[in-house]
């Protein structure tokens, strides 16, 4: 995605994204850290609404819309997991 759409600074962007990833710091507070069964939105603190809500308002600000993007593709994911965990 970063070198498609941001092929100049493709590694700056890239790193950006990935700051996205530093929100699971919040599995830590729970346990057991890790519940295979477990849904993350809505059970840990930085993937819950109000911060869901931060991370799009931080995607509409141009200055801060890389680490939005990243964050809200994060919580899609988590979405994804989510779903997939309730359907099994």
């Amino acid at each position: 995605m970063a070198l498609v759409w941001y092929r100049l600074d493709w590694k700056k962007v890239y790193l950006l994204l990935m700051v996205g990833l530093a929100v699971d710091i919040d599995h830590l507070w729970a346990s057991p850290i890790y519940d295979p069964t477990r849904c993350s939105i809505g059970f840990h603190p930085l993937h819950g609404a109000i911060p869901i809500i931060i991370y799009a308002l931080m995607f509409a600000y141009s200055k801060t819309r890389i680490i939005g993007l990243g964050l809200l593709l994060h919580m899609a994911l988590d979405a994804i997991d989510c779903i997939m965990i309730a359907n099994a």
